[in-house]
């Protein structure tokens, strides 16, 4: 009897936690076209960065992506010899410190897909990268199936996906799906589905091993190929689309 009493204890105080949280901003993708107030659409290659730093073979368009029935739909393709997809960032726009950070999003599929939802430190211009921080909430391969990825590169990591972890979700490429960041000044949780998939908390919190003390802005994208992605891409596969429902941010 104790211990049922104890737990629900725990459960009503983690109830009364959340319900603290206020939405503070949200993006349904209700409109014909993207809210240039909260978007900015990147376009190219990545020069003089080549490749967006990951050998990616795509060209960032802004002609890869449409609003439809309230979500937002970027549809990678091959055309020609090229690969076109896009690349949306909040940059200088919603930036955001501390809170749950959330997307409903369904996966494309295919060898050479590489769908993500992400963040970089706003911070980026002045400092570089890794030292900005970045924290991926999702990425997906589709060379290792059923697989979801969650990383955070800092400058003590010299940029290598050593902060991470990968989890098996047999249906991960089945419907919709939430993919979410609970982070504290102390740490981050990640959650796939309301499902604890992986923490970072490392003891020692300095400018090199927790740059998360400072806004950032939200990524959303779907590269081809690349370090992660590739090398190798299933041409057949094309076109493929990665479906975003809307993302919320909770504080």
């Amino acid at each position: 009897m104790k211990k049922i009493l104890i737990l629900l204890f725990i459960g009503h105080f983690c109830l009364a936690q959340q319900t603290k949280r206020k939405l503070v901003w949200e993006e349904n993708f209700n409109g014909k076209t993207l809210n240039k107030e909260n978007w900015n659409i990147e376009i190219g290659d990545g020069c003089p960065n080549c490749g967006w730093g990951n050998n990616e073979r795509q060209l960032y368009t802004d002609e890869n992506h449409k609003l439809s029935k309230g979500k937002l739909v970027i549809t990678a393709k091959k055309e020609g010899a090229k690969y076109t997809s896009t690349r949306i960032t909040t940059k200088s726009k919603k930036e955001f410190q501390y809170g749950r950070f959330e997307a409903r999003a369904k996966l494309p599929v295919g060898h050479g897909i590489w769908p993500a939802f992400w963040m970089l430190g706003s911070n980026i211009s002045e400092v570089g990268w890794p030292k900005s921080g970045e924290i991926d909430i999702l990425e997906y391969i589709g060379r290792e199936p059923h697989m979801v990825f969650t990383t955070l590169h800092t400058q003590d990591s010299h940029g290598n996906s050593v902060n991470t972890k990968k989890t098996n979700f047999p249906d991960i490429e089945k419907g919709f799906h939430i993919y979410a960041l609970d982070w504290s000044k102390d740490k981050m949780d990640f959650f796939v589905d309301d499902v604890l998939v992986y923490t970072f908390n490392p003891m020692d919190k300095n400018e090199n091993t927790w740059p998360f003390n400072q806004p950032f802005y939200f990524i959303i994208n779907m590269a081809i190929g690349g370090n992660f992605g590739g090398p190798k891409v299933d041409d057949g596969i094309f076109p493929q689309d990665f479906i975003v429902d809307y993302v919320r941010v909770y504080q």
